[in-house]
Formats: structure tokens, sequence, C-alpha cells
């Protein structure tokens, strides 16, 4: 069994006239042979309202598997990753609240409004089976990575190949990396734009987050059958 993977940035491009819709998808999509399966990864699906319709328009035998990490460090980490292309941004204490004096939080910034993983959740579940999407820990991928890629390979009926043997540790990155890349002598890397240092925020304001987040991880953990932790 060999894995093909076909990547697509922008999920509005991905869907739109201009590549002719599911067609047009189907068609740059490569062609998938007995033994093979073929992956899309799109890091916006699981967020956009449409993508559950039309991917099941699509096929509906699709599996799907989403890495979700602790929404508070990812909240952090996405206006980490903004702040380095834009420096002059508001600071993330005043772009997490709407109202700093009552708390109350701005759940329309994207930042905050993606880790809310029960909302996302329950769209894609009018469509697709809990039995066909798998929930990775984005902690889980750091500190035990052959486990977390073990579920990944049962999940699509796949030997388990990759083992502890395949990582080690990169102290300087602080994430595992693989020991070879396929088709090349030298280990491989998380890119420069992962691992940066995330910028020191008011403890208040992360535990009001944790607040805010702590019953849409509970009903998460439910919805899921898995307890990822984050509380």
């Amino acid at each position: 069994m060999s894995t093909i993977i076909y990547e697509e940035e922008a999920v509005a491009d991905l869907w739109s006239d201009s590549v002719g819709g599911i067609m047009g998808i189907r068609e740059l999509m490569p062609k998938t042979l007995e033994g093979q399966i073929t992956m899309e990864k799109t890091p916006s699906y699981f967020v956009t309202r449409e993508a559950p319709a039309r991917i099941a328009a699509m096929s509906r035998d699709t599996k799907l598997i989403v890495v979700v990490r602790d929404p508070v460090t990812r909240a952090i980490s996405d206006y980490t990753q903004t702040l380095s292309k834009k420096p002059d941004i508001p600071s993330f204490e005043s772009l997490t609240f709407k109202n700093r004096t009552t708390g109350l939080i701005d759940t329309s910034w994207s930042a905050i409004q993606i880790g809310i993983y029960a909302k996302h959740l329950d769209n894609w579940l009018q469509f697709f089976p809990m039995r066909q999407i798998l929930f990775v820990s984005g902690e889980r991928l750091i500190s035990d990575p052959a486990g977390e890629l073990g579920r990944v390979q049962d999940f699509l009926g796949l030997k388990r190949i990759i083992t502890d043997k395949h990582f080690y540790f990169n102290q300087t990155k602080g994430f595992p990396c693989l020991k070879k890349a396929e088709g090349s002598s030298k280990p491989h890397c998380l890119g420069k734009t992962k691992g940066r240092t995330h910028p020191n925020i008011d403890p208040e304001v992360v535990q009001r987050l944790r607040d805010f987040y702590r019953p849409f991880n509970m009903k998460f953990y439910q919805m899921t059958g898995h307890d990822f932790g984050w509380d």
C-alpha cells in the first residue's frame, strides 16, 4: 500500500468555479491505482462551513484526519505566526477581548474561533460519521510521534511501518524529526516557520481563555470519545 499526498493551500481556490468545482478538483487530484491511498491536505477545511457538504458530494467514503492542539496554545501560536509577518499588529491581549473590563472574548477573531473544535465538528457530523474522522493530538505528535502516527496508520488500514526508530528529537527545534526523509539521505525537520518562540502573554488573559474554552473542550471530548488533557 502506497500513499500519494496532494497539498492545496487555499480552500477558496480549491472549490472555486475557476477549477470547475467538484469535477475540477477530481481532475487536479493524482490518479489513484489499486493498493494506493490519495491524501489531500488543507488546514482550512475543518473550519470552513461549506467544506463538509462539498467533500461529501465528491465522496461519502472519504476518511478525514484532523490535527488538534490545546486551543489556548493554538491561538497564541496563530498570533505568533501573524506577528512574524505583521510586527505592527495590536497585542494578543487587545485582540482577545471585545471588552477587557468585562472579560468578553472576541470569538470573531479567527485565532480564537478556530479553537472552538466542538462547533466545527458539529458541522462535519452532519455529513460524515465519527468512525470516518480521526483527531490526532498535536501534543502527542511531539511527545510520541510514532505512537500517534500508529493511530493514523491503523485508521487508514495501513501496516504499521513508521515506528520509534524513524525519529529523533531535535533539541534546537523542540520537535521530533525524521531520521531520513523519503528519497533523501538527510534528516528532515519542520521548517523555520515552526517552533517560533511565543511572546509573553498576561497570565490572567491565558487563564480567562482557559475558562472560556473549557466547556467547548469538554463537549469535544464527549463527541470524540477522547480526552486530550487540555484542562
